[in-house]
């Protein structure tokens, strides 16, 4: 049962299931998903490979639908979101880490930090001004012109990390933020993404299998076999 909470809610999924293929073939993803998410909190996800994390976070950012139950993620119901919908609500709302960065290597970082801004039609100068205050605050301001082959894998997931905020968003998933680091670069990485959720009301949803971090979390929902089967507080 998870502990009642005064903050606001701003992830509700209830009975949520999702299936590929049919018949003989057909694959359970999620089996009944029970989830609230709360303003502020740096919720871990974790379980097992196959057990359902990563179809569960694509239907909560709407990249994938699902086939009954209840998700109001920010107040919107994505059952009723059509598909440009759905791609403004990530483009606006939601922030990405992923485990391998994803940045563009023929761009600086800076520029890499701007994508974000400039996809949804910001003047480029202005993108690139926000984008150089957002490597300021990950303390990366002095590598705003350097490419990301030249940085080192802390330093690229900080630019990472850049670009997910740069617009703000209410919600960031983060997708195995420190698998590709050594100890060292993953606690500074976690470090700054909790002192996130404290000083600016965002919200966090990472996912991971890294145990090294699991202090960082507010709360941590294990998976199994497609559901949600135990939720513990932080110690």
């Amino acid at each position: 049962m998870q502990k009642a909470h005064t903050k606001k809610n701003i992830l509700y999924c209830h009975g949520l299931t999702k299936s590929y293929g049919s018949g003989t073939a057909e694959v359970k993803a999620l089996q009944g998903i029970d989830l609230d998410v709360y303003q502020g909190e740096l919720l871990m996800l974790v379980g097992p490979s196959g057990c359902g994390k990563t179809t569960f976070v694509s239907v909560i950012t709407a990249l994938l639908g699902f086939d009954s139950g209840t998700c109001t993620v920010l107040g919107h119901d994505l059952s009723r979101m059509n598909e440009a919908e759905k791609t403004a609500f990530r483009g606006r709302q939601i922030g990405f880490v992923f485990q391998a960065f994803n940045l563009i290597s023929a761009l600086s970082a800076v520029e890499n930090v701007a994508l974000p801004l400039t996809i949804f039609g910001t003047d480029k100068a202005i993108a690139i001004s926000h984008a150089k205050k957002m490597l300021k605050r990950v303390g990366l301001e002095q590598k705003k012109d350097v490419l990301p082959g030249k940085l080192s894998g802390g330093q690229q997931q900080r630019v990472a990390i850049a670009r997910a905020l740069v617009h703000h968003p209410r919600l960031v998933i983060c997708d195995e933020p420190t698998s590709s680091l050594d100890h060292t670069s993953g606690q500074i990485v976690m470090a700054f993404l909790k002192k996130l959720t404290k000083e600016h009301g965002m919200t966090m949803i990472v996912v991971t299998h890294d145990e090294r971090v699991y202090t960082y979390a507010d709360r941590i929902a294990q998976m199994e076999d497609g559901k949600i089967v135990q939720i513990e507080e932080s110690r």
